[in-house]
């Protein structure tokens, strides 16, 4: 299916190709799940010359093309290595195969480790004229400002709800595509990943209620959160945290697609909902096995329960300071 919001990118980077404006080195950001890496896919397939749709579409084959490199992390990594990165620039610096100039995708390029963006600084420096370098980037703060600063960024904005929740019919009708698309911060392509995740994010709504409610065991609640697995659970704190101080900035209690009850949100000392927020979204930029998991959730929660009431430089010895002692 064609992904029609990005009807005004695929014209802007063809008047790019039109104006001879197409840049060595690009950055693709934007909300999850709003089709980056089929845009990257997209412009790949254009520049090489294969046949590509009018629009990127999802889902998306891989491009098999002596031309091409799409780096990820391998298999049983989380991060992008340096060895990695020294393989992909010393092919881009070859002569093109097919004689239609080089392209490689990095993805997500916020996974890179310091040393493998390092060894990528030279290559967006002095790029081979021929070659096309996109990063795609799922959390632009993680880029180093070195690598950040050579690149010309794109930015793909998220359709509004009507058009998204249209599109997402069409992919499955009648699925409770209007709070999956909520849970997914309204990218649509990250709502069809949630969809069956719907119960899971309501199991922890309720947790989350307990907890803040003064009921419940926060040591209980981080071991079944534990099962769930990190990158799931932090996701979604971090959704609904942020989506509490949205609130809070428009002088309200509640936001679409926030699953935290207003009582809950009144009993949050709301002065710390931001040193809250960042201590999530460190945890959610750490590699895997960087720190103990259900200790940390422990943290977390044991200071939710608390009502954030001492979430600050000074962490409580129960709570934060349990959490950082487990990473």
């Amino acid at each position: 299916m064609e992904l029609d919001w990005l009807e005004g990118f695929v014209e802007s980077w063809q008047d790019r190709i039109t104006h001879g404006r197409v840049p060595h080195a690009l950055l693709l950001a934007g909300p999850v799940g709003v089709g980056k890496r089929a845009a990257a896919r997209w412009i790949a397939a254009t520049m090489l010359g294969l046949k590509a749709s009018r629009l990127p579409v999802y889902p998306h084959d891989v491009i098999e093309h002596a031309d091409l490199r799409w780096l990820a992390p391998l298999e049983d990594k989380e991060s992008i290595g340096i060895e990695q990165i020294r393989e992909l620039v010393n092919a881009m610096v070859l002569t093109s195969y097919e004689g239609g100039g080089k392209v490689a995708v990095i993805e997500p390029a916020n996974a890179m480790t310091v040393s493998a963006a390092n060894s990528l600084l030279k290559t967006l420096e002095e790029p081979a004229g021929d070659a096309l370098l996109i990063l795609v980037a799922d959390r632009v703060g993680k880029l180093p400002a070195t690598i950040f600063s050579r690149c010309q960024r794109i930015d793909l904005p998220a359709p509004a709800e009507g058009a998204a929740l249209a599109w997402l019919d069409r992919v499955q009708p009648g699925a409770p595509w209007t709070e999956a698309l909520r849970v997914a911060g309204g990218g649509p392509l990250a709502a069809i990943g949630i969809l069956e995740d719907l119960e899971t994010s309501a199991t922890m709504a309720r947790d989350l209620n307990a907890l803040g409610s003064g009921m419940g065991s926060a040591v209980e609640v981080a071991a079944r959160w534990t099962r769930i697995g990190p990158e799931f659970v932090l996701n979604w704190l971090s959704q609904q945290v942020k989506l509490v101080v949205i609130a809070g900035s428009a002088g309200r209690e509640q936001a679409a697609g926030l699953a935290i009850e207003e009582s809950v949100v009144r009993r949050m000392d709301r002065r710390n909902l931001f040193c809250y927020l960042d201590i999530i979204n460190g945890l959610r930029g750490q590699p895997g096995g960087s720190f103990n998991v259900q200790v940390t959730f422990e943290g977390l929660l044991i200071d939710w329960a608390d009502g954030l009431q001492d979430c600050g430089p000074t962490a409580p010895l129960d709570g934060m300071n349990l959490m950082l002692a487990g990473r």
